[in-house]
């Protein structure tokens, strides 16, 4: 089965071509190229977690430090560790790569 990114997993329409990019903007983590592959994801679609600006509930997500207690309960967060196992890079390391 095929790893999804977020925009997929939570349907949230963000995504470039997506139903609600013109609405509600596209996602940065949709855009953001500098952390492309990690987690087996397009841009920082397996990432998410660690992009400031992504919508979650509703509502647009600030820096790492605000939203990550958010994340850490989100179901594809876990989704991503699950399916990476060894090969899940930690958060820490993708926000050197963001820097």
């Amino acid at each position: 089965m095929k790893k999804q990114n977020c925009w997929e997993f939570k349907k949230c329409g963000r995504e470039e071509t997506g139903a609600k990019a013109a609405e509600l903007g596209v996602c940065p983590a949709a855009i953001e190229k500098k952390v492309d592959g990690i987690n087996s994801g397009k841009n920082a679609g397996r990432a998410c977690w660690a992009v400031a600006g992504t919508l979650c509930g509703g509502k647009i997500q600030g820096e790492y430090a605000t939203k990550m207690q958010n994340c850490l309960a989100c179901e594809f967060y876990t989704v991503v560790q699950d399916e990476e196992e060894d090969e899940y890079v930690l958060t820490k390391e993708i926000i050197k790569k963001l820097s």
